[in-house]
Parts: structure tokens; sequence; C-alpha cells
């Protein structure tokens, strides 16, 4: 990844302002609500082997494609809507990624029905149930993976997830806002704690 130093932002988003009005906006805040968790677990899966900016310009396509993420909708997805979505231009057009969301959501479902929300589920996880802060002062300083993100996504895939290893889910985290690596200078740390 280029990455650039900011005087004042994590500089993995800095020169793009999509990605630096993402950053801004949502990266690194707690999420919630459950369907804005199934939008980023099904962005994030759709991510893997590609950049998160690739899957950022197309994400009003993606919502357009998966019902705007409502779980329900997508978990109802047959192999004929499959068929359809891999003639989208719009969204990464690989047949296991689409399907892998179709079955996510089913499992999300499951997840929610067991725990009452997705995010109850992650939050157990999570040191008293709270978002991790970190102190990073630089990007060479953040994971790819850590233990936690190697528990969840080793629970979800024995719950049946898939496209969700310890590098997305650690992706997921972070965007989601149950782990902080809002570096310690930036201007959105404190926002997001």
């Amino acid at each position: 990844m280029n990455w650039k130093e900011d005087a004042d932002r994590c500089g993995w988003c800095v020169g793009d302002p999509l990605y630096e009005r993402y950053h801004d906006e949502e990266w690194g805040r707690e999420v919630t609500d459950d369907r804005t968790m199934f939008e980023f677990l099904t962005l994030e899966s759709a991510q893997a082997g590609l950049s998160w900016i690739t899957i950022l310009r197309r994400r009003e396509n993606y919502r357009k494609a998966f019902a705007n993420f409502d779980p329900e909708k997508v978990a109802a997805f047959t192999e004929a809507d499959v068929e359809r979505l891999l003639q989208d231009p719009g969204i990464i057009r690989n047949r296991a990624k689409i399907r892998a969301a179709v079955s996510n959501a089913k499992c999300f479902l499951e997840v929610q029905r067991e725990f009452g929300s997705f995010c109850a589920y992650l939050k157990r996880f999570l040191p008293n149930g709270k978002p991790v802060v970190n102190h990073w002062k630089t990007l060479a300083e953040l994971p790819a993976s850590t233990p936690l993100s190697d528990a969840i996504s080793k629970d979800m895939k024995q719950r049946g997830f898939r496209f969700f290893g310890t590098t997305i889910c650690y992706a997921h985290l972070q965007a989601v806002g149950y782990v902080n690596d809002h570096l310690v200078h930036c201007r959105c740390r404190r926002s997001a704690e």
C-alpha cells in the first residue's frame, strides 16, 4: 500500500477525496446497528485480495445489488440472483464472493437469533465489551491481524462465514470502530473514542 504521512490524518487515506471522507466520517466510529454491520461485513468480504478503495468506489453499486444490505433479503437470494449479479459491472463479479455474501447473510441471521444482534455477538470478544483503543504513532505499527481477529474469524468460520479470514476480520473491526486504530496524531481519533 502506498501510504503517505499527514500532519492530522491517518496517512492511508491521504490524496483521494473519497478515501479521506470515508476516513473522516466513518472509519473507526463504533457501529451499533446490524444493517451497517452487515454492509461492512459484505464489503470487507468482497475486498479480499483487493484494495479497499476498489470496493469503496463501488459501494453505491453494492447497495443496489445487495438490497441495501438487508440481510434477510440477501439471505433469500437464489441462484438466479447470483447469475444476475455476475452480470452487474458495478460490483466485483466473482461467483465465489457473491455466493459467500448470500451464505454469510444466512449465517448473520443465525448469529442475530442466537445473540440478539450481530453487534452483541462481536462485543462478547472485546475486553469488557468495549472497543480496543490502540496508540499507534505510525502506519508501520498497525498490524494486519491480532489474536482478537484470529479468535473472531475462527469462530465465524465455524459458524459458516466465508471470505472472512483474520486479516479481513481485523479490517472489519477497524472499520466498524471495534478497534480504534486512528493514529495518535489523527484529528478523528477522539471523535472515534
